[in-house]
């Protein structure tokens, strides 16, 4: 079930409420063992949510999951504040450093990393025209909540808390979360960047990892020296039930801490190319082959951990890359190269930023390798007159400009000779030589 707070010291928050009531049917339950402002008295239950209202801002609430009936999760409907323009936004509450605006210093409440992406996502198919749609890092109070929890926000000023389209919009999107987990498999810790954390927004939205807490710089300054906070940087794992951090900048004192506090330091590139693949898978193939950081690059038979074939990815053999045949199919187009590599392999070795192949892969067998083959093979065909498969290896056959026969012929060098490999005829000494008399046919082998 999912506890919904709703602030009467907050207008906007108080319209969110209006609307959520407006949007669904609900139970009137009265809420007598506790008084009216700390969320007792008239209080509205319906399938999947209860919703209660409190005298105090959100910021000032502590353990504000206790009035509720066994919640899961818990949203703060709110206002957002700044200079920001027509925002819908969405974050998680502690302080990583003082607690200047509630809350208790170095204390975290607990994240729903795998609620917040779905909210951020719902926002976005909500927002009204001219509302942008991001997510903030950790700030403010409260630091207890008694379970998951975000804020979900209006912003940024009175004109748009009074907006009854933003503050429908923030409600069904609330209203969306029906049934979401709090937390799903893949989560990870923020460090670095501003306070509407752009990385880790681009990350909860285009990967299949969601982003838990988020010390902006302002709060890794708050927070003070790494090697001094320790248990505040732990507390950001464990709050967010995350076991990997991406980091935002250079910061090698802070990932000096993550990781004697047992945690990995990822990058954003680590988090994009492990979207989809097995984790398990992802650490056997860095540890036999390379890291993501050193080139490595996953294939598509990887993602999901079966191909479309239905076999799974469990066993695989480390071969070499066909060299010749995978520079000359890179040379004539090396999107359709690479592409070719990708769809064959579960994991292959790259160079230049990842965008050429190289070196070794994982396949499953020797199908695998053999359909790789055919498909740099294919490459070949838009170059080559002919293109076929011997036992050993690929076999490229061209009738291409021979410079020597021009020679033999008279042709001095220079721009008959273009001419000529353009398929230009020429004049040499009241002669015409056509194209075809100066070219040759040139066969070549690549190994496989």
């Amino acid at each position: 079930m999912i506890a919904i707070v709703v602030s009467r010291a907050d207008s906007a928050s108080v319209h969110i409420g209006d609307h959520l009531l407006d949007l669904a049917d609900w139970e009137r339950r009265e809420d007598d063992a506790r008084p009216d402002a700390e969320g007792g008295g008239r209080y509205y239950r319906r399938e999947g949510f209860e919703l209660r209202e409190f005298e105090d801002l959100h910021l000032d609430i502590e353990d504000a999951a206790e009035p509720f009936a066994d919640p899961d999760l818990l949203v703060f409907v709110s206002r957002h504040s700044g200079d920001t323009g027509p925002l819908l936004t969405a974050h998680f509450t502690g302080n990583f450093g003082p607690a200047e605006f509630g809350g208790r210093e170095g204390r975290l409440a607990e994240a729903c990393p795998n609620a917040h992406a779905r909210l951020l996502s719902a926002f976005a198919d909500r927002a009204p025209e001219g509302y942008e749609v991001g997510m903030e890092c950790t700030h403010h109070g409260p630091s207890a909540v008694g379970v998951p929890s975000m804020f979900a926000e209006l912003g940024s000023d009175d004109p748009q808390w009074d907006d009854p389209a933003a503050a429908r919009a923030v409600a069904r999107a609330v209203l969306d979360l029906e049934g979401v987990a709090a937390h799903r498999p893949r989560q990870l810790v923020g460090f670095g960047g501003n306070h509407y954390a752009p990385r880790f927004s681009r990350i909860a939205r285009e990967t299949d990892w969601a982003v838990g807490h988020v010390a902006a710089d302002w709060g890794l300054a708050a927070l003070g020296a790494p090697a001094e906070n320790r248990e505040v940087i732990r507390r950001a794992f464990e709050r967010s039930r995350a076991e990997v951090a991406v980091l935002d900048g250079d910061r090698p004192d802070l990932e000096a801490v993550i990781e004697e506090l047992g945690y990995r330091v990822v990058s954003e590139t680590w988090v994009r190319e492990t979207t989809g693949v097995p984790l398990g898978l992802v650490e056997r193939l860095e540890a036999d082959l390379s890291t993501v950081g050193e080139g490595l690059r996953f294939g598509d038979p990887a993602a999901g951990g079966v191909a479309d074939d239905g076999r799974g990815t469990d066993d695989y053999e480390l071969v070499a890359l066909p060299d010749d045949l995978l520079a000359e199919a890179q040379g004539i187009d090396p999107d359709a190269a690479r592409e070719a590599v990708a769809a064959h392999a579960l994991a292959f070795e790259t160079e230049q930023s990842g965008t050429r192949a190289v070196g070794r892969a994982a396949i499953r067998g020797p199908r695998d390798r053999e359909s790789l083959v055919g498909a740099l093979a294919g490459v070949l065909e838009s170059k080559y007159e002919s293109v076929a498969r011997e036992a050993d290896a690929v076999v490229a056959r061209e009738v291409a400009f021979d410079p020597e026969k021009a020679r033999e012929l008279g042709v001095e060098e220079g721009p008959a000779f273009g001419r000529l490999s353009a398929g230009e005829a020429v004049e040499v000494e009241g002669a015409q030589i056509s194209p075809e008399a100066v070219r040759s046919e040139r066969v070549r082998r690549f190994p496989v």
